[in-house]
């Protein structure tokens, strides 16, 4: 006679199963595996009949990807009524291996002494141990930005990260602006440590050269971050975001609400009247000295 009970737990689910006069099996492992790491799954057997089993084997026949480091077999010579006999084996989960389902199937076998004198025929089991392969854990990293950039002005430049898979410990995010690009507020940023599914995010400044360009160009940011995980291995993400920088039209709006007129800025504090009681001659006045310097044949140097 053969039961099975699969009990999961948080970490790590438990494969309870009975053979023959009573023994109890017990097979601990995890339900999930990292990719190019190791586990440990625990036997426990007991004999809870009150008559001797001799010959306890387990014999590992894994997949591709997940194999036994040392030895692929279990042996106990002889377990007595009422003894118990526990082992953990270690598995190598390969780097190649692909995530999804996978199984380490394992065939069990024991010989019952009957009156604890006469063997009879050995009792066999096939058993298949779930475990979930995940890839490598890994930051994301996301940010909000502005579509483009324009000279003489400040915008805001957000970070956001979050680990799916992990806690992770000695966090440090460094932003690298061009050398052109100068930030206000911090560009490093260190966190002891970030829970799992838990997103931090940081906003810094951008501020644009004063200069004017007349023509559009790309202008690279990096973000990395640095970060211990959950085997003490020190890792590092990054992402690199590549912004459009182009000349400011004649009327811009800045995403914190503010207004470019020419080279007239109304900052998004200023009320609404102060805005309606702007002379219209005056806006007027600001298209029409850009259109004319824009016109306005330029002198060669003689």
């Amino acid at each position: 006679m053969l039961m099975i009970a699969i009990i999961p737990s948080v970490d790590a689910a438990i494969i309870k199963l009975t053979m023959e006069g009573s023994m109890d099996i017990q097979i601990t492992h995890p339900d999930s595996a990292i990719i190019d790491r190791t586990i440990l799954i625990s036997f426990l057997v007991e004999n809870n009949g009150w008559e001797d089993k001799q010959d306890v084997i387990f014999v590992f026949s894994p997949d591709d990807v997940i194999i036994p480091i040392e030895d692929n077999e279990i042996q106990i010579d002889k377990i007595s009524a009422g003894g118990s006999y526990g082992e953990t084996i270690d598995f190598r989960i390969l780097s190649d291996a692909s995530p999804g389902s996978h199984f380490v199937n394992l065939e069990y076998s024991q010989v019952l002494l009957a009156n604890n004198e006469e063997p009879q025929p050995p009792t066999h089991a096939n058993i298949a141990i779930p475990i979930l392969l995940k890839k490598q854990p890994k930051v994301t990293i996301h940010t909000m930005t502005p579509e483009s950039l324009f000279t003489n002005a400040e915008f805001p430049f957000t970070v956001e990260i979050i680990s799916e898979d992990i806690d992770i410990n000695d966090v440090k995010l460094e932003i690298i602006p061009p050398k052109d690009i100068d930030f206000r507020g911090e560009t490093v940023h260190t966190f002891s440590s970030i829970q799992q599914n838990v997103p931090i995010s940081v906003t810094s400044r951008i501020i644009t050269p004063s200069q004017e360009i007349s023509t559009q160009y790309k202008v690279p940011f990096q973000v990395i971050v640095t970060y211990t995980d959950d085997v003490g291995q020190e890792k590092i993400d990054s992402k690199t975001v590549s912004l459009v920088m182009r000349p400011r039209t004649f009327m811009e709006l800045t995403m914190d609400g503010g207004i470019w007129i020419g080279d007239f800025f109304i900052a998004p504090y200023v009320s609404l009247g102060t805005i309606i009681g702007i002379p219209a001659g005056a806006i007027i006045s600001l298209a029409i000295r850009r259109k004319y310097y824009d016109k306005k044949p330029r002198r060669g140097k003689k």
